[in-house]
């Protein structure tokens, strides 16, 4: 059965990110978008970063253009913008797609992780949170204010 850490992901700058780098963490995966209206929870997800890094959280972000093309920018003008506007220092990837045939392989998986089989991804900041196991402990919704997951997160850590 797959895991997180049986991914690789390229990162904004272009580097090759073997996810099995952060094998033993509590990650939440975000697919995100610069041009949307739940944008401003870049600024929640880095406040969880910043707030639980050190005991082995992390956010990893996969800008997606799928959704009404709210991320039309290149590597470098989503990277400038998230540190410029949101202060984001968690590690961020090159665009993806995430639904369809040409969704990558990690979110074919996240999708079929803990009883989501199938469902697609339905906007911009859908939210998986996955286990120190590398297995998805939970799905959130896009609304889904990041600052609410802090319950599950310290349950993660926990665990």
């Amino acid at each position: 059965m797959p895991a997180l850490s049986d991914f690789s992901a390229t990162t904004l700058d272009g580097r090759e990110q073997d996810l099995a780098h952060f094998r033993g963490k509590v990650v939440l995966v975000v697919n995100t978008a610069s041009q949307c209206g739940l944008t401003p929870q870049f600024a929640g997800l880095e406040a969880l970063y910043e707030k639980y890094v050190d005991e082995g959280f992390l956010v990893l972000g996969f800008p997606c253009n799928q959704f009404a093309e709210q991320e039309p920018g290149t590597a470098d003008q989503i990277g400038a913008f998230c540190r410029r506007n949101y202060g984001v220092s968690f590690p961020m990837f090159a665009k993806i797609e995430v639904n369809g045939d040409d969704a990558h392989p990690l979110y074919k998986w996240l999708r079929t992780e803990n009883d989501v089989a199938g469902e697609e991804i339905e906007w911009n900041f859908t939210k998986f949170l996955v286990g120190r196991d590398g297995h998805v402990i939970k799905r959130y919704a896009p609304a889904v204010d990041p600052e609410s997951l802090t319950g599950d997160i310290e349950d993660a850590l926990g665990s």
